[in-house]
């Protein structure tokens, strides 16, 4: 059924599109809609995009670094889990150089932002050596 609608709906758009090309062009405008977001300043956007290049959820591939830069956004818009992603890509060296001290300082900006995991993370590295 759903494919039979995709064919009509391409047939009106004046000509047939195979369902597959239909929806390679949806998860691209997804992907389109979802930078534009966080490029306006939508932390929770940015948040969401650098899950999806952290682990390579289809449309996206995995990036690191792409991931870094969003959660940096997300971050230093507020958004709690952002600065949590941040911070664990800091203590594990994804995408990042990896270094104690910023990964204690974005999960201590996380607990800030009353992020309970935020707060348990920088007590349990802070105390290690």
């Amino acid at each position: 059924m759903k494919l039979i609608a995709l064919l009509f709906l391409s047939v009106l758009m004046g000509g047939v599109v195979f369902a597959d090309q239909t929806a390679s062009i949806a998860e691209d405008r997804q992907v389109e809609a979802l930078q534009k977001f966080c490029d306006e300043g939508d932390a929770k956007m940015c948040f969401i995009l650098g899950v999806n290049y952290k682990y390579g959820d289809f449309p996206f591939k995995q990036d690191y670094f792409k991931a870094a830069e969003l959660y940096r956004r997300a971050c230093d818009g507020g958004e709690a889990g952002g600065c949590w992603g941040l911070a664990w890509f800091y203590q594990y060296g994804k995408g990042v150089r990896q270094s104690k001290t910023e990964a204690l300082k974005f999960y201590g900006k996380a607990c800030d932002l009353k992020d309970q995991d935020g707060c348990d993370a920088y007590a349990k590295l802070n105390t290690s050596k």
